[in-house]
């Protein structure tokens, strides 16, 4: 089994473009894969892209809050790993 950080939480939804928004406590790229749990929903994916301000991104900060174009659902509130 991989071993998984807490990087940040999902803070918004924007369900008509599948975009959600991170508040990160850990750095993040591109390339990265994250596991999204919360309710329902426990997924893994590829970052496959991010932006700050509409601006894409290759790399984010701890303290950056990110848009990122999820493969499912996510709502506020769900957890954000990233798998090592």
């Amino acid at each position: 089994m991989a071993k998984e950080k807490q990087i940040g939480k999902i803070t918004h939804y924007f369900g008509q473009i599948g975009v959600g928004v991170i508040e990160l406590s850990a750095n993040l790229k591109v390339g990265d894969e994250i596991h999204i749990q919360g309710g329902e929903r426990d997924f893994i994916q590829e970052v496959k892209s991010m932006q700050v301000e509409h601006e894409n991104i290759e790399k984010a900060k701890k303290g950056n809050a990110v848009g990122l174009k999820f493969d499912e659902l996510v709502k506020p509130g769900d957890r954000v790993y990233k798998v090592a």
